[in-house]
């Protein structure tokens, strides 16, 4: 799935969820909450991170850069069979944008490694 390989220069956030996005860039920065992030200062303080988004079917899992000005797509990926199943199993019917599993955090992982040469 060679639509990462541009983008296994980022640094991905693998805690960021959907809504602790929210918290941090739209509501700059009410996220001090046990010291577990610094929050917003300015519109340089970007995020990168994954969602599993169902509105669609099959679900998806998208790419996002987010910053105080908005949130840009960076990539969209379609799940293997097994994880479609799997996204299914975790979010029943329910139809909106979810943090990532534990099982599609490896598959993404994988999917950043650089190619063996």
């Amino acid at each position: 799935m060679g639509q990462l390989a541009d983008f296994r220069h980022l640094s991905i956030d693998w805690d960021m969820s959907p809504e602790e996005a929210v918290t941090m860039y739209l509501e700059w920065g009410n996220n001090w909450r046990r010291g577990e992030r610094s929050p917003v200062r300015s519109k340089g303080d970007i995020s990168n991170y994954f969602v599993l988004n169902t509105w669609q079917q099959p679900p998806v899992v998208t790419l996002v850069r987010r910053n105080s000005d908005g949130a840009e797509e960076l990539a969209t990926l379609e799940l293997p069979h097994t994880l479609k199943e799997h996204a299914r199993r975790e979010t029943g019917a329910i139809k909106g944008v979810f943090a990532i599993t534990p099982s599609l955090r490896s598959w993404l992982e994988r999917e950043l490694e650089p190619d063996p040469a």
